[in-house]
């Protein structure tokens, strides 16, 4: 229970930091929108990179020079953990958003965090929110702010490397014309989830795959990225799943 109670001193701390952070990043943001943004952007990684050290994640990170830091991409990854999020956001070496549940939304602090950095807030049961969020997602990336997707849209808390998804998601780089980067995760799940609400020291794997480029491939290619990308990441999945 030692590293849970850590980080939740951690945790209150921070979250009442964040108040003033935010503030700051307000008064900051009359002058100049990207030096908001790129000072909240800092916080949060920095925040998350924390939160994962005092996790005790021995991380193994394998491909991580694949990603492109010139330009935005649609990261596409395999969800197992609330920890996928904390370790790949504290990676990140430009802006990014992400993809969460609606109920984020409800999250005090936590939620505007989010609407600075971008993240879409998705209702599984609201087909036209889901449109919108493709949409809102699009513009981001041909904005320059990369975006990072589970298309299995929940945790996936069985041993099959992965659950249904949707294909949907694809369609964020199929009209911008973003390359798209997988993220494969492996043993997140032992870092919490396994032994909840106790967080244990676990190897983590992260490998990001070879980024792959939408803008150039016809119609019919476009149709099979979806099952490309998720062919990729469940390859990878259980190659690193015996590491």
């Amino acid at each position: 229970m030692f590293r849970f109670i850590l980080e939740l001193l951690f945790l209150i701390v921070y979250l009442l930091f964040s108040i003033l952070v935010l503030l700051f990043a307000s008064l900051i943001g009359v002058f100049s929108k990207s030096a908001r943004d790129h000072m909240i952007f800092s916080f949060v990684t920095w925040g998350f990179r924390c939160v994962t050290f005092i996790s005790g994640a021995k991380l193994t990170v394998i491909g991580e020079e694949n990603v492109p830091t010139d330009r935005a991409v649609l990261f596409i990854g395999n969800h197992r953990s609330i920890f996928d999020i904390v370790i790949s956001y504290g990676r990140m070496k430009r802006l990014c958003g992400y993809v969460s549940k609606k109920e984020n939304r409800k999250l005090p602090v936590i939620s505007l965090l989010m609407r600075y950095l971008y993240c879409e807030f998705l209702d599984r049961d609201d087909i036209k929110n889901g449109l919108q969020v493709i949409l809102n997602c699009i513009d981001h990336v041909k904005n320059g702010v990369s975006i990072f997707i589970y298309p299995e849209g929940t945790r996936n808390k069985t041993e099959d490397p992965l659950i249904d998804y949707h294909a949907g998601s694809f369609k964020i780089a199929e009209k911008s014309g973003c390359a798209i980067v997988p993220v494969t995760v492996n043993h997140t799940e032992e870092l919490f989830e396994n032994q909840f609400p106790r967080i244990r020291s676990a190897k983590v794997i992260v490998e990001y795959g070879t980024p792959i480029e939408t803008a150039s491939l016809s119609k019919e290619e476009k149709k099979e990225i979806p099952a490309r990308v998720m062919g990729v990441i469940r390859e990878t999945y259980l190659k690193n799943q015996k590491l």
